[in-house]
């Protein structure tokens, strides 16, 4: 398909329900949606912990220390610092995080992993990496899987950068 078969002028709901973008970005829509369901749901009964909570591991993971403040924890997950905050506290409570004094600000808290949320970050990964394999790469044809695995960073970059940032 290329971006010609998409410019054709929609004049009712049926050339619309069947533009050929239309339908392949609904594909990727639904294809996401059901593999973010298989996978979440694997990590919320084998971990205990919801998808959301597993990406904000990985970012800790990623950060190292002395940690990320708050903000940079929303920005990650393009979440409000409200939200952010709530899903921390939530994460604190349940032993995963803490929050520590920013070295760089006295005023300031930083979030980082506590050795539970560490080991879980592990144990998750290993779980989630399973089942990536099994719903994710399986059934692509194998000569196809390292260019779409590109294809995919580069729409996710692409779209990141058009979004705002947080104030």
């Amino acid at each position: 398909m290329d971006a010609e078969e998409g410019t054709a002028e929609i004049s009712s709901p049926e050339e619309a329900a069947n533009n050929a973008l239309v339908l392949a970005f609904g594909r990727l829509q639904g294809a996401a949606n059901r593999l973010e369901y298989l996978l979440g749901r694997s990590l919320e009964q084998e971990c205990g912990i919801s998808h959301l909570m597993f990406e904000v591991l990985l970012i800790l993971g990623r950060a190292g220390e002395p940690g990320l403040s708050m903000r940079a924890v929303a920005q990650e997950q393009v979440l409000t610092t409200g939200g952010a905050t709530r899903l921390v506290d939530r994460m604190e409570a349940a032993g995963l995080v803490e929050r520590a004094e920013d070295p760089g600000d006295r005023r300031g808290r930083l979030v980082r992993l506590t050795p539970l949320g560490a080991e879980t970050t592990v144990r998750a990964s290993r779980l989630h990496v399973e089942n990536i394999r099994r719903h994710f790469l399986a059934p692509l044809p194998a000569d196809h899987r390292e260019r779409f695995a590109e294809d995919l960073r580069i729409l996710s970059h692409s779209a990141r950068d058009e979004l705002p940032r947080l104030p």
